[in-house]
Order: structure tokens, then C-alpha cells, then sequence
């Protein structure tokens, strides 16, 4: 009975942690404007800035993920971290109507999250 109840619960688990890896993205990126209002810095710096905290994010949020999951947390982390940009990419085709980044950006990204998301599950 309790593994029935376990496995119907990991897709909540899964939209858990995504939010709790929005939450922390939207955490870090105010800190990151404020970095960036109180000492000026440059568009290299932001977009560094903006991707660390894509890894970041990715990382807690499977982290948090393969703690509660508890059997193949790595696996869980990569579907985190897979599921992280696929909706930051939803997101910005729905606000700009268009994908304006290009594929090596694109790919950077995903790759990014799968990789942060991985190593969240892999060190939970």
C-alpha cells in the first residue's frame, strides 16, 4: 500500500521541488539585481551571474528532490533539472512570443540544468 501511494506522490514531489527551484531563482536574481544596481556591473558579469544561478537552482532543487524520492535520486535530479529549463523555455516563449536565443545558448542552458540538477540528486 505505501508504495502505491509513493510512486503516485513523486510527481508531486517533482512539481514541489520545481517551485522550490523557482523560488530560489527568483531569490537570486533579486540579490543579482541589487549586485547589479549597487555596483554596476557589466552584461558578461549578469549573464554569468544568471547562469550560475540556473545551476544553483537546479542543484537545490534536486537535491531537495533525491532526499525525499530516497532510490535513483540522480535520475530524479536529471528530470529536475530537464524539467527546470524545458519550463523556462515555456516561459519565455509565452512572455516574448518567440525563442530569442540561439541553439548553442539554448543547449548551454539545458545542459546546465540537467548537469546542476544531476549533481543535486547524485550529493543528496
Amino acid at each position: 500500500m505505501e508504495q502505491t501511494v509513493a510512486k503516485q506522490s513523486k510527481p508531486l514531489l517533482m512539481m514541489k521541488a520545481l517551485l522550490a527551484a523557482y523560488l530560489a531563482t527568483g531569490l537570486m536574481l533579486l540579490l543579482l539585481a541589487l549586485l547589479l544596481y549597487k555596483m554596476g556591473l557589466g552584461e558578461n558579469q549578469v549573464n554569468l551571474g544568471i547562469l550560475i544561478i540556473y545551476i544553483v537552482s537546479c542543484f537545490l532543487g534536486g537535491f531537495y528532490l533525491g532526499k525525499k524520492v530516497g532510490n535513483q535520486r540522480y535520475l530524479w535530479g536529471m528530470a529536475l533539472g530537464i524539467g527546470y529549463a524545458v519550463l523556462l523555455t515555456a516561459v519565455t516563449f509565452l512572455t516574448e512570443h518567440q525563442i530569442s536565443a540561439d541553439f548553442k545558448e539554448m543547449a548551454v542552458t539545458y545542459f546546465l540544468c540537467f548537469l546542476g540538477g544531476a549533481l543535486g540528486g547524485m550529493l543528496s
